[in-house]
């Protein structure tokens, strides 16, 4: 079973990683194929192709360990989420409110 945590990682930090992690990550996250199937499109062994997607992973595992930013992402967006739970039960401070949420998304008002 494909561990889909690495599709976040991937997306923030899949430019980072060599071209040939970079393709086999795709195949086998994007496209869905199996080892097997990356082996045979690639003209690697399958070991190649496991061995290609460990250090993939331990790589993105280290870009976000030292990066945050799919987490910061994560943490923003669910500071978003409470400011407008909040906002719909204070509604004497929705402008207060939207000024910070426009500030969590990068916007300037």
């Amino acid at each position: 079973m494909k561990d889909l945590k690495y599709l976040p990682l991937f997306d923030a930090y899949g430019a980072l990683l060599t071209g040939h992690q970079r393709e086999v990550c795709e195949l086998y996250y994007m496209c869905d194929l199996s080892l097997t199937e990356i082996a045979e499109q690639k003209g690697i062994s399958k070991q190649s192709v496991s061995d290609t997607l460990a250090k993939s992973r331990q790589a993105l595992d280290e870009y976000e360990q030292k990066l945050r930013v799919v987490q910061t992402a994560q943490n923003m967006a669910r500071a978003e989420e409470l400011l407008s739970a909040f906002s719909e039960t204070h509604p004497d401070l929705a402008e207060e409110l939207a000024e910070i949420a426009a500030l969590l998304k990068g916007e300037s008002l």
